[in-house]
């Protein structure tokens, strides 16, 4: 934050919580969409989240949404940070933001979980399924959600979406993206009616474990959420058994020894929790996979136009190849770990 930002924050906040010394401010490194910050402030340990400045996509960095699906899930069983206020004016940070409460605990951004042994690797991702199973199990209608999304032909809204962005980016083609665009539509599978709220970026990097236990205490980043099919929440969580360890971290081959749960076993784990066994099909995982293929598009084109948010932003844009190559294989049966 500029100077004169910290001085406009520091007087939002004195208005909100009191006078105080000047609040404590640092730019949490990762992440590629919405810049966040932690905030001490009279005694309050806080996150802060914002829009990133510039022109945005329409619908896109909605932090408003984040703080909705944040504060609705107060007091159900989803482990979720406390909501604790939004504003929506640009005078202050120059774009709307909002303030959460800071947990303490584990992020692991590498899928690989390096220096676990393999019997904690193997419940971190079962503490994940967990996590995941207690959000598709809440009513979105029960805590005020029911108008949070259009039910009902997920799939072909996102596709028609993510299809749509993918083709208003001044950037170069893809030959494996446009395959993908050309093919995910006639292997959709027919609507079952099932709907749940959908996190939209439900990965390991984007949960808080328990600093001990093998337990999410936060599930984090709620900016893609929505009313949706449960599956495309698992089809994302399945990336990592699809994607090599410099392709964003995933596992796709390592040593089995490591003690992480196959895609059957971490599904598995999912259903018993969840109370369903409705199979995850090839397409789930590969329209997780193009849809993050389209994301690092945007980046992409977000670095081209200066306006990335992390430091490592240029080195994303590749990897919408890489991704696309992947749901190809998952599509076409070639993945060494589809085991769906």
């Amino acid at each position: 934050m500029t100077e004169s930002e910290l001085k406009a924050l520091h007087d939002f906040l004195a208005g909100r919580f009191g006078a105080a010394q000047a609040p404590v401010c640092e730019k949490i490194s990762g992440g590629q969409s919405n810049p966040t910050f932690f905030v001490d402030y009279a005694g309050r340990r806080m996150v802060l989240r914002k829009q990133p400045s510039g022109p945005i996509l329409r619908g896109a960095h909605a932090i408003d949404r984040e703080f909705r699906v944040l504060k609705a899930l107060a007091g159900t069983d989803v482990p979720v940070p406390e909501a604790i206020l939004y504003h929506a004016e640009a005078d202050v940070l120059d774009t709307p933001f909002y303030l959460m409460q800071r947990l303490e605990g584990r992020v692991f951004e590498d899928c690989a979980l390096p220096g676990m042994a393999p019997d904690e690797r193997r419940s971190i991702y079962f503490g994940m399924a967990e996590a995941l199973a207690k959000l598709h199990s809440v009513r979105p209608e029960a805590i005020g959600l029911g108008d949070y999304g259009r039910p009902g032909n997920y799939f072909e809204r996102q596709l028609a979406r993510w299809s749509k962005q993918y083709n208003e980016s001044d950037g170069e083609r893809i030959a494996a993206l446009d395959a993908l665009v050309a093919r995910l539509p006639a292997l959709m599978p027919p609507d079952d009616g099932k709907v749940a709220i959908a996190h939209g970026d439900f990965r390991l990097g984007n949960m808080l474990f328990h600093p001990t236990e093998p337990r999410v205490i936060g599930v984090l980043d709620w900016e893609l959420s929505t009313l949706g099919h449960p599956h495309a929440d698992l089809g994302f969580c399945c990336m990592p058994w699809h994607t090599a360890p410099d392709e964003y971290g995933g596992i796709l081959g390592l040593d089995a020894d490591l003690g992480i749960p196959s895609q059957s076993e971490f599904c598995a784990h999912y259903y018993r929790h969840v109370g369903s066994d409705a199979p995850l099909l090839p397409f789930h995982v590969a329209f997780a996979l193009f849809r993050f293929s389209v994301i690092f598009v945007g980046i992409a084109d977000r670095v081209r136009s200066g306006n990335a948010v992390a430091a490592n932003a240029e080195a994303m844009g590749p990897l919408a190849a890489r991704f696309a190559v992947r749901a190809l294989e998952v599509i076409d049966g070639v993945s060494d770990h589809a085991r769906f």
